[in-house]
């Protein structure tokens, strides 16, 4: 008879939480603090003055990756200035013609006057990460 009490009471406890939404089970509360984090500005580009306005403009994260041996064509910036980081890898880059090599964790930031190349001369694949303000072709 006890069992069946014992039973009883479970059954009616399951149908009260099935009904009221009230279930007794331990929810994790989502954290108010941050714990463990480190964040390190990379680069930053004031956009005041580069851009005349924003239309259908994209907020673009890129990953690039030139092979050994392999270039990234002269390109200019003036519609898209972008803050890249060389996350793996050497790579060159020539702005008027003057190498400036970067390395592991490096940064370059290129605003709308920048005009420049990219060569990677090592032995292993050059990864860039780039963000830039993409402005889209009109279809």
């Amino acid at each position: 008879m006890k069992t069946w009490k014992i039973a009883a009471y479970g059954t009616a406890a399951i149908a009260f939480a099935f009904v009221t939404g009230r279930v007794a089970i331990a929810q994790l509360a989502p954290p108010t603090a941050n714990q463990g984090i480190a964040v390190k500005l990379i680069g930053a580009l004031n956009l005041h003055g580069q851009l005349t306005e924003i239309g259908a403009r994209q907020l673009r994260l890129r990953l690039v990756t030139i092979a050994p041996g392999g270039v990234l064509a002269l390109h200019d910036h003036k519609d898209r200035p972008s803050v890249e980081m060389l996350v793996k890898g050497n790579a060159t880059e020539y702005r008027h013609n003057t190498p400036k090599e970067y390395k592991e964790g490096d940064a370059m930031i290129a605003d709308v006057d920048t005009v420049h190349w990219w060569k990677n001369d090592g032995s292993e694949p050059a990864v860039l990460v780039a963000a830039d303000i993409f402005n889209p072709p009109k279809n």
